[in-house]
């Protein structure tokens, strides 16, 4: 429930201002208190700070799209939750030549743009493009904020849509019942306050050595993955495509056993994975996890709390995200494991089967993502053996090849789940010492990248907002 800010209560000023309009949402989201904030320093309509298509906000025109898997073809794709993901390596992929038509050409992002999710349970969060980026195409539910450099920093003009007074004043526009919507028009008149010059470039600073960092993250990622197939002597799984080992159609299967009769858990391309993975010196992931852990984390009653006395829940989707959401609850009214160990790795293990759902997704956990809590829904995947190290792990399971695999080892109905006995055979390959510690450490760094990149997004919101109270007060 919102109760009103006594510090600042509505005025008849402010009911004058909206139309005499009598229900509680426009006074008690914050964005008149924000906008009456902002009027005590210079500002500048976001309309008169950016340049391109529709003058510099826009989104894209709905249209009919066609999935692809080869990258000869096709080209990254992102929609309203993809923008908040960590690391882009499984975004869905639509036909390129569709791609670069005239009609859908422009929805290329441009390093240095804001995006902001617009329709639907995502509509009002921001995201800023890097360098990595280019290359990605966006859906019709992002709206695109282009800034013009030599009006406005795009660092500093993202810093201030991402602080709690862009937040305020971008969720503010949202309207819709069911779905929620934002419009370019809606957002074209947000006032950008002006700091000056050296504070905004400081911020904007701080927010490109961010960006800069979470380039550097996916990088690494996707080079630990890569090393890892290769100094096993299997560099053809570094890029596997499931979709090009044809369909499993009229196979047979001897020799069954009581473990399972679903014909998803004999997939010939699993098997041919399996086979692949247990061609070169391995160990079962089940054997490595013997003295750690191999399940799912233990099922608890959440009580809420506030963030001064609460952890942050995580649940699958959010696992995923570039900084989590999601309630504040009580680690007092919660077991112990409801936390993670140092380089868990996570498995979304609740799901359904669509091509872009995180079911059978791995992630990691280490660094600040220590402090949070996690639900029971995550597989926990923590090595026992100190030759096979989280990290090292992690460069495996988080590759196509494993996510095939572990797709492959479903049960359930509606709700899949990973089986229990089949997850535990699976061959994890054993590289020379050296490129263990090797791909770990390169695992690791790419993690400390990312911590670093959030704590300098959050300095520069810091400084921003210290800026501004200084300037209103």
């Amino acid at each position: 429930m919102k109760v009103v800010n006594l510090d600042n209560p509505v005025t008849s000023e402010w009911l004058a201002e909206q139309g005499l309009r009598l229900d509680a949402s426009p006074y008690l989201s914050g964005t008149l208190e924000v906008r009456k904030l902002l009027e005590g320093m210079p500002t500048v309509p976001l309309q008169r700070l950016t340049t391109g298509r529709d003058g510099g906000i826009f989104k894209g025109p709905q249209s009919s799209r066609v999935y692809l898997n080869d990258p000869e073809y096709s080209v990254p794709f992102l929609g309203s939750k993809d923008m908040l993901l960590a690391d882009f390596t499984s975004l869905p992929r639509i036909k390129k030549s569709d791609a670069i038509s005239q009609r859908l050409s422009y929805l290329e992002v441009k390093p240095g743009m804001t995006l902001i999710s617009r329709s639907g349970f995502y509509a009002g969060r921001r995201s800023y493009v890097r360098s990595d980026m280019a290359g990605i195409w966006s859906s019709e539910d992002v709206l695109k904020v282009e800034p013009d450099v030599n009006k406005i920093n795009p660092g500093y003009l993202y810093a201030f849509l991402a602080s709690h007074f862009g937040e305020v004043l971008v969720r503010g526009s949202v309207y819709g019942s069911a779905v929620k919507h934002i419009e370019a028009r809606h957002i074209a008149n947000l006032p950008v306050p002006r700091l000056g010059e050296e504070v905004e470039d400081k911020i904007h600073s701080l927010v490109e050595e961010s960006a800069h960092l979470r380039s550097h993250f996916q990088a690494g990622l996707n080079k630990a993955t890569e090393d890892f197939f290769k100094s096993v002597g299997l560099p053809g799984l570094s890029d596997f495509r499931w979709h090009g080992e044809g369909r499993d159609l009229g196979f047979e299967v001897y020799e069954l056993e009581a473990t399972s009769l679903r014909a998803l858990n004999f997939s010939p391309r699993a098997r041919r994975i399996m086979d692949r993975l247990s061609s070169v010196q391995h160990r079962t992931l089940g054997d490595i996890c013997a003295n750690g852990q191999l399940g799912s984390g233990v099922r608890f009653k959440r009580v809420d709390a506030s963030p001064e006395y609460g952890v942050r829940l995580v649940g699958q989707r959010q696992g995923f995200w570039q900084r989590p959401e999601g309630r504040w609850i009580s680690p007092v009214e919660a077991p112990t494991g409801i936390f993670a160990q140092d380089e868990t790795v996570l498995i979304a293990a609740q799901g359904t089967l669509g091509e872009n759902e995180v079911f059978c997704r791995a992630a990691f956990v280490t660094g600040s993502w220590l402090n949070h809590a996690y639900t029971q829904h995550f597989l926990r995947v923590v090595s026992g053996s100190s030759e096979v190290p989280g990290a090292y792990l992690f460069a495996f399971l988080r590759s196509e090849a494993a996510f095939r695999l572990l797709r492959s080892m479903s049960v359930g109905g509606k709700q899949q789940d990973i089986h229990e006995v089949l997850r535990a055979r699976i061959p994890i390959p054993i590289a020379a010492p050296a490129d263990r510690e090797r791909i770990a450490e390169t695992v690791r760094q790419s993690y400390r990248d990312r911590d670093r990149a959030d704590v300098l997004e959050d300095e520069a919101i810091a400084l921003l907002t210290t800026a501004i109270e200084e300037a209103a007060a």
